[in-house]
């Protein structure tokens, strides 16, 4: 998970300063489960009441641990006015996970650029130049506290403004300058007393949002997007400490947007809020309206008005950005009764996977049509071979997927783990079709095979959970899960709908082939079933948490399995390891006699998954020879296999289905007993497990 950006700007709607701080802690707590080690805040006015100019002092408050601490340094604030009025006011926030630099105030973001907060800044992301970038401006004389990439950024911009050619020079503008130095992933937003109430915002690989509230008709539901002239003439600037102020001579020169270029609302007053974020859970309390920015954007709001700009043009370029409309519920990123988003979205699977399926399989006609693969349909029947590309969960939907979709399209289809498919500079031919599975749509190693296998002119698919992400817009066709806000950090539900998503595909391609008919129709009637056999295995629950009980003192678990059930190994060995800090492994059965093995004894807790399918016998075998070795076998298998119970030493019971589906219930007793181990071990689950270390040890 990445840490969490929020800012809000307020313009011609009045707040306090206490109520504009409270907006932004609201932000800061829906993207709390995103883990993170620090928090901070920045906001206008100063330390002081009796400052008079609003605006031309910046205030950065910061602290280690969680948001409550940082609320409670606040609030020790005894000489800030938490009840000026703030008529026009941006205010920016952020919550921290350690990538260069431990986990302290210093290191927290805000970062500034000198010791007058004139510039200060919010970052997702890594700066892979950042040490060049420093090396630089230490020559130059600018001084450096934290041992962060982020800082850097806050130092460049202080530079560049320092250096300038004139004084009407746009805080955008400034920001391209800056952008154009940096080599990495970032999502940033600035802050600035020397551009007060102006707020600029801008991403490359990290996910960043706008959202827009305004009681008024806005101007235009599409942004058009600007481009700079004249910034080509400024140089690259040089690490070996020869940068003049030449380089920054040419820039463009803009004092104020162009209103019939931006947005902005209709009327006299024209109030508006705007909302920036790195998560639409921060956002859809305000308003369901947002702007997703493209790599390379620079957003920024002027008077109220939101201007959207690029330094370079290029032919895939979209001439304009479009408002869309967030199709999701307050309700829906709230725990309710549940003790965490995990719990809750695990127990939403049965209501998700239907979702998944909404409109899509007719089960009385026996058909599947994905609407945003209709048009692509028989290009990918000519293809030579699909290839699935992931991380983590998603990968695993792919090698969980792997052998139904070679049945029903007669096609070799690869697996890759979209790092490794980079390492290696993977083959790929215009004949190929490349699946780019990712829950939040952003992932960074899966997006950059997507644009490599783009390079390549393959057909590119992506299957996500989230409208409007980067990979979403950037493939040529795809599918939405529709599962539904996952804020949980383990994944669940959005495992099963991908598994459920990517069968759909299968039987789209086998559609026409009259010699698979039979096998069709047992799974689209498989698919029917699935909600209502998800729910049987939901009612183990106590039973499971009884089976944790025993468990949650060991130091190490195997789970193994084969066939279809190898993904469900390890899938079931992630969570664990994801969330209980317990060593875990998940073991293809056939690979047994070649190692694993001799892990095995009465001491090592060994989790077998078994099914009535064509590896059956094989699987016995297995389990005959962990019996052999005086292991204590924990068996999942079908509920009426007496055969396979009288070997074990614990059951866990699920219902039968057809042999492709059968992962999805096997998966789910997985992701609960990782639910509850975490608990009885006392770890956070809500939060990712570097930070439940820094709490543990704290």
């Amino acid at each position: 998970m990445c840490p969490g950006i929020f800012a809000y700007l307020n313009y011609h709607v009045p707040h306090t300063r206490r109520e504009i701080i409270q907006i932004l802690f609201k932000g800061l707590q829906r993207l709390e489960y995103r883990g993170y080690d620090s928090a901070g805040i920045g906001i206008d006015g100063g330390n002081h009441k009796e400052s008079e100019e609003k605006g031309k002092q910046i205030c950065v408050i910061k602290n280690k641990g969680k948001i409550k601490t940082l609320q409670e340094e606040i609030n020790k604030q005894e000489d800030v006015d938490f009840d000026a009025v703030f008529d026009m006011h941006l205010g920016i926030a952020h919550t921290r996970w350690a990538t260069h630099g431990v986990p302290n105030i210093v290191n927290s973001h805000p970062q500034r650029s000198d010791k007058d907060n004139e510039f200060i800044v919010i970052h997702n992301g890594i700066i892979t130049n950042y040490k060049d970038l420093r090396v630089f401006l230490e020559s130059k004389g600018y001084a450096f506290e934290s041992e962060t990439d982020t800082e850097s950024i806050a130092k460049l911009i202080k530079y560049v403004h320092d250096n300038l050619e004139n004084e009407n020079v746009s805080f955008a503008t400034l920001v391209e300058r800056v952008i154009q130095q940096l080599e990495g992933a970032f999502a940033l937003v600035f802050k600035s007393v020397h551009f007060p109430g102006q707020a600029v915002a801008t991403r490359r690989g990290s996910p960043l949002m706008i959202g827009v509230r305004s009681e008024h008709k806005l101007s235009t539901d599409h942004i058009p997007v600007l481009y700079r002239t004249g910034l080509s003439h400024m140089a690259v600037f040089s690490f070996d400490s020869t940068c003049v102020s030449k380089e920054l001579k040419g820039g463009c020169l803009l004092s104020r947007t162009d209103n019939s270029t931006s947005l902005f609302p209709v009327g006299q007053e024209k109030s508006v809020e705007y909302y920036f974020a790195s998560d639409a859970s921060a956002v859809i309390e305000h308003t369901n309206k947002v702007i997703f920015l493209e790599d390379n954007d620079v957003a920024a709001v002027v008077d109220g008005c939101l201007s959207i700009h690029r330094v370079e043009r290029t032919v895939a370029d979209c001439p304009a950005r479009g408002i869309q409309t967030l199709q999701m519920e307050l309700q829906q990123i709230m725990k309710g009764n549940y003790s965490s988003f995990m719990q809750k979205e695990i127990f939403e699977q049965p209501e998700s996977v239907v979702n998944t399926m909404r409109g899509r399989v007719d089960f009385e006609n026996c058909t599947v049509i994905l609407g945003g693969l209709k048009d692509s349909i028989k290009e990918i029947r000519r293809c030579r071979r699909l290839i699935i590309i992931a991380c983590g969960t998603s990968y695993h939907t792919g090698v969980a997927t792997r052998q139904i979709l070679e049945e029903q399209t007669e096609l070799p289809v690869l697996v890759e783990l979209s790092s490794d498919f980079l390492d290696r500079g993977t083959p790929v031919f215009r004949d190929d079709v490349c699946f780019f599975l990712s829950q939040s749509g952003e992932t960074a190693d899966t997006l950059m095979a997507l644009r490599y296998c783009k390079e390549r002119r393959a057909l590119t698919v992506g299957i996500t959970n989230t409208v409007g992400s980067s990979i979403s817009r950037e493939t040529d066709c795809g599918v939405h899960i529709n599962a539904g806000p996952e804020i949980g950090v383990a994944s669940t539900k959005v495992y099963t709908s991908q598994f459920v998503s990517v069968v759909m595909f299968a039987l789209m391609m086998s559609e026409d082939r009259i010699s698979m008919q039979k096998r069709r129709r047992e799974i689209i009637q498989g698919l029917q079933e699935l909600p209502d056999l998800i729910k049987q295995v939901l009612n183990q629950d106590e039973e499971i948490q009884r089976l944790a009980s025993s468990l949650y003192q060991q130091k190490s678990l195997l789970i193994m399995g084969r066939g279809y059930h190898y993904a469900t190994c390890l899938e079931g060995a992630l969570k664990i390891k994801e969330i209980t800090f317990m060593h875990s492994e998940g073991i293809l059965a056939g690979e047994l006699k070649h190692g694993p093995l001799a892990l095995v004894d009465k001491r090592m807790p060994v989790i077998m998954v078994i099914m009535r399918d064509p590896t059956y016998i094989k699987c016995q075998n297995a389990l005959q020879q962990v019996v052999a070795r005086q292991g204590q076998p924990i068996v999942i298998c079908e509920k009426d296999d007496y055969e396979t119970m009288k070997n074990a030493y614990h059951v866990i019971k699920v219902p039968h289905t057809v042999d492709c589906l059968q992962g999805i219930l096997t998966v789910i007793p997985l992701q609960l007993l990782a639910f509850h181990l975490a608990v009885l071990r006392g770890y956070d689950v809500s939060i990712t497990f570097i930070h439940n270390v820094l709490y543990v040890a704290a």
